[in-house]
Formats: C-alpha cells, structure tokens, sequence
C-alpha cells in the first residue's frame, strides 16, 4: 500500500508493525463489546422485550471500485429486543485524500497519502431509561501519526440528562480513571474537549451528558498513547453494560416513548451537521451504510 511518504527500512518497519497492532487491539475490542451486548440481549427481561435475543451480523466491505486495494472494514449490525439498533464497527483504510480535503487534515498538506484504523459504535435502545451511547477509538497516519477517540453518554429522558444523575456520574468516573492512570490533566482536558465538540451550536444545548473526546494524541511516546486508547475501550466495556444492566428492568410509557424519538433527532442534526468521523467516512470513500448507520431507527421532529 503507498499510504506513507517514504521512510528508512527500520522506520516503515516500525510504523507498519505499529499498524497492525492497533488494527489488531479495535478488531479484538469489537468482539468483547458485541460478546457483552448479545449477553445483555440474552439477560432482557421477556415481560418487557418479547422476541428472540438479537444477534450481531457482520458484513465485510470493501473500499474502492475494487480495481485496487483501498482497505476495508466489517460492518457489525444487531437489530435486537433490548438493543434497538446498534453498530460495532470496525475499518482500516488507506490511499490519498483528496487535494481540498488533504488541507484540513494534520500533516496531509505535505503528502496526501494516509491510514486509518479504528473502531466506532452506537447503542440505540428500545428502552428509553436505557441512555444511549457512542464510542470509537482510531489511529491514523499522514507524514505524522496519533491516536484519537473517546466516549460519551447519550441520555434521552430529561431526569437523566443532569451530570449529577448515577449514570452520568458513574460514566464519567469511568472515563477519569482510565485518563488518571496515564495524565491527572487528561480528564478535564478531554471532559471540556467533549462538551464543546458535541455541542448543537443551532440550538445551544448539549447531545448529551458528555464523557471524554480528544484527537492528534501524539505525545511522542506512542506506547504510552496507544496504552491510554486501550483503557478509554477498556473503560467503555466496563461501565456501559453495567449501566443498561441497572437500567433495562425500568418500565417506559408512551410519553417516555416520545421524549425519547425528539431527543434522537437532536442526535441525527449532530452526525449530519458536525460530526467529523460522518465527514471522514464519507470523505474518504468509506461505506455509506455503516457510516449512517450511527443513524437512530426512529426519530421526531415535532
């Protein structure tokens, strides 16, 4: 693949095995979270989740016309009782971007080749106690390389949408230990990086409670920056079950219903408007349909 300007022997040696091992670390996380998930599918009270427990479905893709290797990735898929819609989803891409896009991206100016692998979810619930949730994880390369990522919770009822409710306070905490082994400041760096990226400037307000997010990780230690990306997973698959564990047994009503479907579309205006993985993906020539599949199964507008 010529997706990095050219290196010394040892050096194109040392970034391709650094690669691989990222790429290696999302595809392993990818099947603990869809492990966990299908457990929690199985676990769904029957009273108020009536049907056979979902199950993901993995769907290769490919990159490109196919006249040439782009990369690819698997499109994982679970449409469940518990789980309304939910996408674990995995890819390793690599090529040029595009002159005009090459200018926004850091250190693609000079070269446009780059690579990126990551992992990247959504949870949709059917249970509107149950919040939602985004995660994703990333390594990408230009002529410089770093590690970019985060969490963030995603309630859709409005008791639930304070930072001193359980959950948001339980995810959070999860989030700080995960950045305090590595760097006290990490937290309120990236807890403030979080509040103001997921942020709906047209309607002044917050998709969510928050959690973490940063980007260009790049501290001169890669070790230790790929060592914090993995406990920003680790901590994810840790706290999220837990949460949807406490919360799946809590009976909803048609309002909670609604409260839920217009707080999903709050979700879709900030994946079509701001967010930069959307840009990306669709960029760079990704799958569309796992681009958009972040997308909430129902939503309102009223």
């Amino acid at each position: 693949m010529s997706s990095q300007p050219a290196a010394s022997p040892v050096a194109a040696a040392t970034l391709e095995a650094r690669r691989e091992e990222a790429r290696i670390w999302f595809e392993g996380l990818r099947d603990r979270i869809c492990a966990a998930f299908e457990a929690l599918e199985d676990e769904a009270p029957a009273d108020l989740y009536p049907g056979e427990p979902g199950r993901f479905e993995l769907t290769p893709w490919k990159r490109g016309n196919g006249s040439e290797d782009l990369g690819g990735g698997v499109m994982g898929m679970m449409r469940g009782r518990l789980f309304e819609k939910v996408g674990v989803h995995c890819s390793t891409v690599y090529g040029s971007f595009s002159p005009e896009f090459a200018k926004h991206v850091r250190g693609a100016a000079e070269d446009p080749r780059f690579f990126a692998t990551g992992i990247s979810l959504i949870a949709h619930m059917r249970n509107p106690h149950v919040p939602a949730v985004h995660m994703n994880t990333r390594f990408i390369t230009t002529t410089v390389s770093w590690f970019g990522g985060g969490m963030d919770l995603n309630p859709t009822q409005d008791y639930q949408r304070r930072e001193d409710f359980e959950d948001a306070k339980d995810f959070h905490a999860a989030a700080k230990d995960a950045c305090d082994t590595h760097d006290p400041a990490y937290f309120e760096k990236y807890k403030k990086w979080c509040d103001e990226y997921f942020w709906l400037k047209h309607r002044s307000e917050p998709r969510g409670v928050g959690g973490i997010f940063y980007d260009h990780l790049d501290s001169g230690n890669h070790d230790a920056d790929f060592a914090f990306t993995r406990d920003v997973g680790e901590a994810f698959l840790e706290i999220y079950p837990e949460i949807v564990a406490r919360r799946m047994d809590t009976p909803w009503s048609d309002a909670d219903r609604e409260e839920q479907l217009i707080r999903r579309g709050r979700y879709a205006e900030f994946n079509l408007l701001y967010d930069r993985g959307t840009k990306f993906g669709l960029e760079t020539g990704g799958n569309v349909t796992s681009i958009l599949s972040s997308m909430p199964p129902e939503a309102k507008w009223p």
